[in-house]
């Protein structure tokens, strides 16, 4: 399987209100909007990926569905979330493998995860500096751009 594109989709119980809160309380870029006017589909920015909120669920979201966003400064968005009023179900905390997270909940109750990665932490490590590029790649040595063979790219 070739997969071109992905995105979560959320079918909130009310629509107007889920838009709000991760446009407005998130903060989340609109990447686009379609739809009609009374039922108007919003797709977010989600880092590398896509979350689209529109239609509306039948039911209880399901206990299985997560978000996982990472962010910058997780003190800093604990702090902003707070004052926004959104439903915070745990506090900063650093985990056993060493990510330092937060969970929240939507307005439907999906809980989303806010994850701060350390600057010590192995996610962190550019595996582009071990000297084995990855084929066709450039590698970058001292700010110039090179081939995997070691020449300069072609201008």
């Amino acid at each position: 399987m070739e997969v071109l594109s992905s995105r979560i989709l959320l079918r909130p119980a009310d629509l107007a209100r889920s838009q709000r809160f991760y446009r407005d309380v998130l903060g989340l870029a609109v990447y686009r909007e379609f739809g009609s006017p009374q039922d108007r589909g919003v797709v977010f920015f989600l880092g590398n990926g896509f979350l689209e909120v529109s239609g509306r669920g039948d039911g209880p979201p399901g206990r299985g569905l997560m978000i996982w966003l990472q962010v910058r400064d997780l003190p800093a968005e604990h702090a902003r979330l707070a004052a926004s009023g959104a439903r915070i179900l745990r506090k900063p905390v650093t985990e056993p493998w060493g990510l330092t997270e937060m969970w929240i909940e939507d307005p439907d109750g999906t809980r989303i995860v806010l994850v701060e990665v350390p600057t010590d932490h192995p996610l962190r490590r550019d595996t582009r500096l071990s000297g084995k590029p990855a084929a066709g790649r450039p590698v970058t040595t001292g700010g110039a751009a090179r081939r995997p063979g070691g020449s300069p790219p072609r201008t």
